[in-house]
């Protein structure tokens, strides 16, 4: 299923972690946040794997 959006919840910890995974969607500043424009279908396995491993599970994928 193609991925149509892509959220960060409150309790991101900003360890950097989807940013190294995937760094064309989500940026770490203060909190994670997702770049505006991001090709989601492009960068859906990168996106999926950096919600996989958000040690907080902030990452939502729908």
């Amino acid at each position: 299923m193609t991925i149509s959006s892509v959220s960060i919840e409150a309790g991101c910890t900003a360890c950097g972690l989807c940013e190294q995974i995937c760094p064309d969607v989500f940026e770490v500043a203060d909190t994670a946040k997702v770049r505006s424009g991001a090709d989601l279908a492009e960068t859906e396995e990168l996106v999926r794997e950096a919600a996989e491993s958000c040690p907080v599970s902030c990452i939502i994928v729908s």
